[in-house]
């Protein structure tokens, strides 16, 4: 059974302490025989977003622990197949750890993106209307977490290094937010249905 929560760290908030822990965490991360075809190295796609100002490089942590990374990144929506860079938040480098695979963390954290990619665009006046991504066909755990967490398959991709994939979209107007009751406010964390 697995947890009903992430939380989504941003690595560019924290101070140089706090994000060197995160890092070595990222650098303990492993994938599954078979899904470096998928993703990268987790280490170097985090340095990578924080070298980069269009991107947005965030730990999944999950039970005090990290256990995943994903980056949103503006302006670069077409690398996933998607018609105009400017209108969506590319999801890219999203890994969850081989030892925490299985729990459903990745669907958490697929619907925790969407709500941070809502809160950069109102933080920095952005145009973006979600969130799209491109998943390879012959990854079906992926193309499964994205549909639980209320992606949209727009179509074929083919312009991915690692074969056929389906662009995936979530729009910002998606019935899915989740509120906390008390304050009325977007809660940072997502719990799953």
């Amino acid at each position: 059974m697995g947890t009903d929560w992430v939380w989504l760290i941003p690595l560019r908030d924290l101070d140089a302490d706090a994000r060197a822990i995160q890092l070595g965490a990222i650098a303990g991360m492993s994938l599954l025989p078979g899904q470096e075809r998928f993703v990268g190295d987790p280490l170097r796609m985090a340095l990578a977003g924080l070298a980069d100002e269009s991107r947005w490089p965030y730990v999944v942590e999950s039970e005090g622990k990290a256990v995943g990374l994903l980056t949103l990144q503006a302006g670069a929506a077409c690398l996933a197949g998607w018609p105009e860079d400017q209108s969506a938040w590319l999801l890219r480098g999203f890994l969850i750890d081989s030892r925490h695979q299985g729990k459903g963390l990745g669907t958490l954290a697929a619907s925790a993106a969407v709500e941070a990619a809502r809160r950069l665009t109102a933080r920095h006046q952005g145009g973006e209307s979600g969130v799209v991504l491109s998943v390879n066909e012959e990854n079906p755990a992926g193309l499964a977490a994205y549909r639980r967490a209320g992606f949209i398959d727009a179509g074929p991709y083919l312009g991915g290094s690692a074969g056929p994939q389906r662009t995936m979209f979530h729009s910002f107007a998606a019935p899915d937010i989740r509120t906390t009751p008390a304050q009325g406010a977007p809660d940072t964390r997502t719990t799953q249905a």
